[in-house]
């Protein structure tokens, strides 16, 4: 039986306090007070030594981007997934851009053979398309995608520009029982845009995308939703009128759950700079008053979850011209600690931060969650004090595509467990693990 020893336990709603969690073939059969042990056990054969450290349910990022198949030369599911556990990650979601699409049975399966065979761990919960090709023209097979392991449907990367087809993708996904995950734009007014629209895009003579681009899709979704009754989850906030729509729906008992990206609560569009293509990414980094309001937004739970939208490029298509250049960020490794920021600063608490990393996606997304004897042992371990400077060079994911690249950051995890094994180990030598 292994034990992880006096390490603070948070778990929203549940546990905030300094606990020993015993564990045995691969599930929690204990969680008790330092001086109470187990209550019953075979003897312990390895610690954990925990003390000062910040205890969680496994953090589940719940939007990422694998690339595989088609796409390996960005990254690979395998490299995916190593990227993933150094993060802090024993879950993650990979949306369906693919190539071929995840749209049919065949392509999932695939997703989830390939992080079995790349022997890492971390659990792959792959998100099916709503539409076939992603061409927002005919459904996909929700029932195939379900029974092959799909844990939502998502167009993500493409907005589905057609109401009615996205109204019955709603209500078919209702069926299932499949959250719809909704990438808000409106095509029209976001094409040819390269960043936001404001004075920065006007500096640097490129074209920008308004908020209303992605606005007014969160209210047409959100109109839809109270149409069908379906579960409903906008992706990637950015916007302040985003998060005013989503709170007012809210308050109306509408069932919509929302996320966004550490880098829309640390940046604005001022971080392009002079056309730094690794502030690139889709939706645009907003302004200092969207910026606000998204922190805002997950202060008070309008926004439910924070996802890493880890969009891995190469250099070939990053070190181009900024209107040609991809949109992305490759997030997984930095965005604990980007999240941890907002603790520091006092905006959110440690235990909202918990919920948001780990038990708002597992709700969302219909998952087991939090830390219950019985359950599986998902847990990763946090140093909330470990100040480290991001290295992109020495990123386990195949992008090294970030705008925080040299940045001094605080906090990190050191230790990410999957069903009792350990998946990833950064504590310092000798200072832990003892047999």
């Amino acid at each position: 039986m292994v034990v992880i020893r006096g390490g603070r336990v948070v778990d929203p709603g549940h546990l905030d306090g300094i606990y020993d969690i015993y564990i045995s073939e691969g599930r929690i059969v204990d969680i008790a007070a330092p001086s109470a042990g187990a209550a019953s056990s075979p003897a312990v054969t390895e610690e954990i030594q925990a003390a000062g450290k910040i205890v969680t349910p496994g953090l589940i990022d719940m939007h990422v981007h694998l690339r595989e198949p088609g796409y390996e030369y960005k990254e690979t599911i395998a490299t995916g997934c190593l990227a993933a556990a150094c993060g802090g990650f024993t879950a993650v979601c990979p949306m369906p851009n693919t190539e071929p699409v995840n749209d049919r049975a065949e392509v999932c399966r695939f997703m989830i053979s390939q992080a079995a065979a790349s022997g890492v761990g971390v659990r792959v919960l792959p998100i099916g398309a709503i539409s076939r090709d992603q061409e927002g023209k005919d459904l996909a097979e929700f029932a195939g995608l379900k029974e092959a392991g799909a844990v939502a449907v998502s167009d993500d990367g493409k907005p589905v520009s057609d109401d009615l087809l996205m109204r019955r993708a709603m209500e078919y996904a209702k069926g299932f029982g499949l959250p719809v995950i909704s990438h808000c734009e409106v095509v029209s007014l976001a094409a040819g845009g390269a960043m936001n629209e404001g004075l920065a895009s006007t500096r640097l003579g490129l074209a920008g995308i308004p908020n209303a681009a992605e606005r007014i899709m969160v209210e047409r979704d959100i109109a839809l939703c109270e149409l069908t009754g379906a579960a409903l989850h906008i992706a990637h906030v950015s916007a302040r009128e985003s998060v005013r729509a989503i709170r007012e729906a809210k308050k109306r008992g509408v069932p919509v759950t929302a996320e966004t990206a550490p880098h829309f609560f640390m940046l604005t569009d001022e971080a392009v700079g002079e056309y730094d293509t690794a502030a690139k990414v889709n939706p645009p980094l907003r302004s200092e008053a969207d910026r606000e309001a998204v922190c805002e937004g997950l202060a008070d739970g309008t926004i439910d979850a924070i996802a890493s939208d880890h969009a891995p490029h190469s250099v070939m298509e990053k070190e181009v011209e900024f209107d040609l250049a991809a949109n992305g960020i490759s997030g997984l490794e930095t965005s604990l600690a980007l999240s941890l920021s907002l603790v520091r600063r006092n905006l959110i608490s440690i235990s909202r931060l918990v919920e948001a990393m780990s038990l708002a996606p597992a709700r969302i997304l219909g998952l087991p969650g939090g830390l219950a004897v019985g359950g599986p042992a998902d847990i990763t371990v946090i140093d909330p004090d470990m100040a480290w400077r991001v290295d992109a060079a020495s990123f386990r994911s195949l992008g090294k595509n970030t705008p925080f690249d040299r940045w001094e950051l605080q906090g990190k995890a050191v230790l990410t467990m999957v069903g009792g094994r350990v998946v990833y180990y950064g504590l310092a030598p000798g200072a832990g693990r003892c047999r």
